[in-house]
């Protein structure tokens, strides 16, 4: 039985290595016995932050040229650009912190490795239904922990000063750019990932879907941070996101507007802008 485990544990090693070999050996030059000899913990902390670095830049980059400059007064007007000093300050936060971001992941692979938490690594050990019953319980449990631990942020006074308030300099939609999405204090950042973690000990989590998701963040926070309103039902777009950052006490959410609709915290951007009309 305990051989079984450990050769079934090995394949995450084995995943996570590959992993890895995909990212290090296309960044860091030489035929790749450098990093190998690295700890693995610190391999994979390598390839998160490498990786990690590059998602947000790009991505950054890409979507402010679209919103600012190809699609100049189409998305955003020019008063409401925000200044190149303000995205740099907020390039420069999220680059210190970054380091400190990247141990999350690390953590997790960590402790998947170790068998410590309900991962499995291949879709075809549980079928697709049951994957994709899974996968929804972990996104409402996600959904619920990152709503209260963001509330928790504001409500609790030393949180918010010591913390939060790092992210809520930005607030208007002049100084807000996909750059703020991971413009935290370190350890602000942590706290609202955290949830991803927890419910590794919950729900059954497919390993690779559980590292796309972490990823998938720096992409959702950036564009949720643009203020550009997409009227995506039930989605917590920007234009939610957008008040959150001007009035404090709304809009905690994360994907949806659901957890917000529960506990009485949503405020719609449609209505918002019929009463300033």
């Amino acid at each position: 039985m305990e051989v079984q485990r450990s050769a079934y544990l090995h394949q995450f090693v084995e995943e996570t290595d590959w992993y890895n070999g995909i990212v290090l050996d296309a960044l860091l030059p030489g035929d790749g016995a450098a990093w190998r000899r690295l700890p693995r913990p610190l391999q994979s902390w390598l390839r998160n932050y490498l990786g990690g670095n590059i998602l947000y830049l790009a991505s950054g980059f890409l979507w402010c040229f679209y919103i600012y400059h190809w699609k100049r007064n189409v998305y955003v007007p020019k008063d409401s650009i925000p200044s190149k000093r303000a995205m740099l300050l907020q390039i420069y936060v999220a680059m210190k912190a970054m380091p400190w971001y990247c141990a999350l992941p690390t953590l997790s692979e960590y402790m998947i490795e170790k068998g410590w938490t309900k991962c499995f690594s291949s879709i075809s050990e549980v079928g697709w239904p049951i994957y994709l019953t899974y996968m929804a319980i972990y996104l409402v449990l996600v959904e619920f922990g990152i709503y209260w631990m963001h509330r928790e942020l504001h409500d609790i006074k030393p949180l918010y000063k010591y913390l939060h308030v790092t992210h809520h300099i930005y607030n208007k939609q002049n100084t807000l750019s996909p750059f703020a999405g991971l413009a935290f204090n370190p350890l602000d950042g942590i706290l609202q990932a955290v949830p991803h973690v927890i419910v590794l000990f919950i729900v059954p989590t497919h390993f690779m879907s559980h590292i796309l998701l972490l990823f998938i963040e720096a992409l959702w926070t950036a564009n949720i941070h643009d203020c550009i309103h997409g009227k995506v039902w039930p989605v917590m777009g920007a234009g939610y996101h957008t008040i959150h950052h001007t009035t404090y006490r709304h809009n905690y959410g994360h994907y949806t507007i659901w957890m917000d609709w529960m506990f009485g915290t949503l405020r719609d951007p449609e209505e918002d802008s019929k009463k300033t009309e």
